[in-house]
């Protein structure tokens, strides 16, 4: 499981913030997940959902793509960055000091029942620094560190193979990405977790999340389970037909399959996922049975689901990270907290997947009077200063009661993370149009 994610001079992160998972006092129990960190220690407590919530243009997406950045700069530093062309990365951009540092990574995560941290330093041209330890008996042992093209191996990884890789590793590639070619033992397994995790569902990548989700419904294995979601979301729909594949179309899916694991959409045909999609057609209930309807007139709603019903299927299947971009967008309030629920019941995500998502929705930080959807710990805050530099904060930083109506405080600004919105502007503004219109 993710236990914190690190960044700094990051798109609109200027300052270094902090997004945790590790459970507080304030914690909902039911909804906290203990896991083993090392060997006969003690367990440790970790939430499964965390939420951001601010106003437009805050930053709250730039957590989740920053979150994707450090994943694609891990599975396609060494494979697709060109030898000469630098790093691929995004500072913060709104003062020239800013532009001129280097930009940091880093996360913590158990895996496989040991703590690892790994991170990164970049600058426009290289790899400045990056390190990888683990806590196996609950103490730091060094997996690398790099400082430039040096490369430190940890005894347990101070091998043949290892000091091989240190030779294979260009400037601007990661270590983890040339370990993860070379077959590395100790390094892959951190590898195919970036593999497995942070993969971001954003209005961007809707296209390829529908080829995904068709692909599962056209494999016999996962095809009941997409129409159980469906048909659960109440939208009409009670089963589907489709037309049989060719076999150019086929490989194009398998393209954008095999683009979606590696991190790399740009691999992947932006047209697919509709080109795939309306080999379907959707049957819905009506007054005198079923009635078949093709894809193009299906509502928009409706193909948000679908979009999303492919990776949750996955994330709860595999037990990984999913980053959710408006994850509100075109549903109804009932439905996302459907959503949010899948991963906070251990009944329906044993496997401990995680969600990780920003929202409008104030309906979800609930009310005293009624259960909340989310735990005082798992709410978090994104507030651009005047600078343009975004700041993260969680609600607990703010020591809110119990019994408190976050939702309504919220709105009221309490917290911060709302727009400073004025009558007076948009009239102003409304009187300027209708003079220009004269």
């Amino acid at each position: 499981m993710l236990v914190a994610f690190r960044v700094e001079n990051v798109r609109s992160f200027r300052a270094p913030v902090e997004l945790s998972f590790l459970a507080t006092t304030m914690a909902d129990p039911e909804v906290v997940r203990r896991i083993a960190w090392r060997a006969g220690g003690a367990t440790i407590g970790v939430l499964p959902v965390a939420a951001i919530f601010g106003a437009n243009a805050s930053g709250k997406s730039n957590v989740l793509r920053a979150m994707a950045d450090m994943r694609a700069a891990v599975l396609r530093s060494f494979r697709s960055w060109n030898p000469a062309g630098g790093t691929e990365r995004r500072p913060f951009r709104l003062d020239r000091g800013s532009v001129a540092r280097p930009s940091r990574y880093e996360v913590d995560l158990v895996l496989n029942g040991v703590r690892h941290e790994y991170g990164f330093i970049l600058d426009d041209h290289n790899v400045v620094e990056e390190w990888a330890v683990r806590y196996p008996k609950g103490r730091a042992a060094q997996l690398f560190r790099r400082t430039g093209t040096e490369v430190a191996w940890g005894p347990s990884a101070a091998t043949t193979k290892s000091r091989a890789l240190s030779d294979l590793t260009r400037p601007n590639a990661l270590v983890l990405s040339v370990a993860a070619a070379a077959g590395h033992p100790d390094l892959t397994p951190l590898y195919e977790w970036f593999q497995r995790n942070l993969q971001l569902a954003e209005v961007d990548s809707r296209p390829m999340r529908h080829a995904f989700s068709a692909h599962l419904l056209s494999e016999p294995d996962t095809r009941e389970r997409v129409l159980e979601l469906l048909r659960a979301a109440d939208l009409g729909i009670s089963g589907l037909s489709e037309e049989r594949l060719d076999p150019e179309l086929l490989e194009r899916v398998e393209r954008v399959l095999r683009a979606l694991a590696d991190g790399d959409e740009s691999d992947a045909s932006p047209d697919v996922g509709s080109v795939v999609l309306s080999t379907f057609r959707f049957h819905h209930r009506g007054a005198d049975g079923d009635v078949i309807l093709p894809v193009e007139d299906e509502s928009q709603g409706t193909l948000v689901w679908l979009g999303l019903v492919g990776p949750i299927i996955d994330a709860l299947s595999t037990g990984a990270v999913l980053l959710a971009d408006e994850l509100d967008a075109s549903l109804h309030p009932a439905l996302t907290a459907q959503i949010v629920r899948l991963f906070q019941d251990p009944g329906t995500n044993p496997r401990r997947a995680q969600l990780i998502f920003n929202s409008h929705d104030v309906t979800m930080l609930g009310e005293p009077t009624g259960r909340r959807l989310l735990g005082r710990d798992q709410i978090w805050f994104a507030e651009k200063h005047n600078d343009g530099a975004t700041v993260l904060y969680p609600l607990t930083d703010l020591d809110p009661r119990k019994e408190e109506a976050i939702g309504r405080r919220y709105l009221a600004g309490r917290y911060g993370g709302t727009p400073i919105l004025a009558d007076g502007d948009f009239d102003a503004a409304a009187r300027l149009i209708l003079a220009g219109s004269r």
